[in-house]
């Protein structure tokens, strides 16, 4: 019982990572890895800045 406990509580735990994004940076360094050998890897803090000016720069369909 603790134990289906503990693994509905790490299910969750993934989940609200997945939604706010703390999956997205390790995603981008296994693609950057398989699709493109060689490319020099942004830091974390990198990718973040790269992502929030593009998405500030490129708005596209978002409410506000």
């Amino acid at each position: 019982m603790l134990a289906a406990l503990a693994a509905g509580g790490r299910t969750v735990r993934w989940w609200i990572g997945a939604l706010m994004g703390d999956h997205d940076y390790a995603r981008y360094v296994a693609h950057l890895e398989r699709m493109h050998p060689g490319t020099e890897i942004p830091t974390e803090r990198e990718y973040w800045r790269i992502r929030y000016a593009d998405a500030d720069a490129n708005p596209g369909a978002r409410c506000c």
